[in-house]
């Protein structure tokens, strides 16, 4: 892997500077969170917030209300989402898995960071990337999350291969960074912004803020 400790603070600091502090996750509860992390797979994130809202005005974005509705009915609350047939069973195995192990998030918070996440990992429909989202955003534990973003942007600035393993290019971050959930949460908030506005599928480099010489010690990160 290519980059050295002060290339990664660069890069940090110079989408801090463009986008400012980014408060991500949005989100009232923890368990909120974990909802939102399985929600957000395979959409966008203003579909996930219709599907949260929904739930929120049904009274049931919760583990017991989840646990207490009925399939068919949380399929129609989160069909804004995508998928929904899939994710209503993945939510309720997930809150199963809480319920029958923990029976309380509360509870569950409790448990080390790699005990945590080697459970989630065990769970039907998690992922590493949805696993890490939970730990950092609705655990607070220091946690690199690496998405689709992430592998676009630091490839093609030249520290990996975008098909890179998971894991290799998590601790290559968490190699490099302090090991705080707030700076890993925004590091990632702000690779996602990032992603969106300009690391896009066909990038807009020419538009791209990362291209400016100001921000950099190394010349060979300009394109």
């Amino acid at each position: 892997m290519k980059g050295k400790v002060s290339d990664i603070a660069d890069m940090y600091n110079a989408m801090y500077d463009y986008f400012g502090h980014r408060r991500w996750w949005p989100a009232d509860t923890p368990f909120e969170i974990c909802v939102g992390a399985l929600l957000t797979q395979n959409t966008s994130w203003k579909n996930v917030e219709k599907a949260i809202a929904n739930m929120k005005k049904k009274k049931v974005l919760s583990l017991n209300g989840l646990l207490s509705i009925k399939v068919a009915v949380l399929r129609e609350l989160i069909k804004p989402s995508g998928f929904y047939a899939q994710k209503a069973e993945r939510l309720k195995i997930f809150c199963s898995f809480v319920y029958d192990n923990f029976k309380s998030l509360e509870n569950m918070a409790r448990v080390d960071t790699d005990t945590l996440r080697k459970n989630l990992l065990d769970v039907k429909g998690i992922g590493p990337e949805t696993a890490d989202s939970m730990l950092l955003y609705a655990f607070g534990r220091p946690v690199f999350v690496v998405d689709a973003y992430t592998r676009r942007l630091f490839s093609r600035h030249g520290f990996f291969d975008e098909k890179t393993d998971y894991d290799i290019i998590r601790m290559f971050f968490e190699s490099k960074l302090p090991a705080t959930a707030g700076l890993y949460g925004d590091y990632h908030a702000q690779i996602v912004e990032t992603g969106k506005m300009f690391c896009r599928k066909k990038a807009l480099c020419g538009e791209c803020f990362l291209n400016r010489k100001k921000y950099f010690k190394n010349d060979s990160w300009i394109a």
